[in-house]
């Protein structure tokens, strides 16, 4: 199993209200590639940090393989969600992956 994880900061010039919208936007078609990917074993988006944090939101996500994750890094539909819905909000990305 390879993990896949992913910390996103949204850009300053949205509000408070915007910046959940996008949250949930981001969310919902992330969450919604299981089953449409192969080899995505599990993927959650977790939009509920606490105060505390100094990221937005965090991708959550399990593959099968590296290959699977790689698969994921330029499948149609992964590109598409990324390209509509999370690039043009963010800021910064940190990723980690690591074999589970």
């Amino acid at each position: 199993m390879v993990k896949h994880v992913i910390l996103w900061t949204l850009k300053d010039e949205f509000s408070a209200e915007e910046k959940a919208t996008i949250k949930q936007g981001i969310k919902e078609g992330l969450e919604g590639l299981k089953g449409k990917v192969p080899g995505i074993v599990d993927i959650k988006v977790n939009i509920n940090g606490l105060e505390s944090s100094n990221a937005d939101l965090m991708l959550d996500s399990t593959f099968e393989s590296v290959e699977a994750l790689k698969g994921y890094s330029v499948h149609p539909e992964h590109v598409a969600v990324a390209d509509s819905k999370v690039r043009p909000y963010t800021k910064i990305r940190s990723c980690l992956d690591y074999e589970a």
